[in-house]
This record gives structure tokens, sequence and C-alpha cells, in this order.
């Protein structure tokens, strides 16, 4: 086993295979890792409450622009202007 894996654990991916789908769930995965690291040195004194605050509103601010240029859900058909 690498200690990347180790680490860094993946778990595959089970919904509908689009390029965009892929690279939000590999995103969302790197926020979850990286929220439990920050939640875990918050708990055993390591980082104030304060600064574990700040970088999870951080990180979830990107993931959000992750999924906004990704547009996660909308059709590469869609029109904004059509009023049917």
């Amino acid at each position: 086993m690498d200690t990347a894996d180790f680490l860094l654990p993946r778990s595959r991916y089970r919904g509908q295979v689009k390029p965009q789908n892929l690279v939000f769930n590999a995103n969302l995965q790197e926020f979850a890792q990286r929220v439990s690291y920050i939640t875990c040195l918050e708990t055993n004194g390591k980082l104030s409450p304060e600064e574990s605050y700040e970088q999870i509103k951080r990180l979830w601010k990107e993931l959000k622009q992750s999924h906004k240029q990704l547009a996660i859900g909308k059709s590469l058909f869609e029109d904004d202007d059509s009023s049917t």
C-alpha cells in the first residue's frame, strides 16, 4: 500500500459518468478529507476554532466555485434564454 493511498483514500465514483461529475467527485472527496484533518487538528488543540472555521470556509468557497465552473446539474445544450 502506498503512503498516499493510506493518507488520502479515495472511493470509487458510482454516479452518472461524465467528466465534470468525476472531477467534482474528486474535489468533494478532497474537501471532505481536508475538513477531517482540520477538525482533528482543532480537536487536539493544534488549531484555534477561529482558524479552523476560516480554513473550512475557504475550502467551502473553493468547492462551490468548482461546482459552478463545472456546471454540475446543467445540460450542455441548456439555453438560459429559452422560454419553452
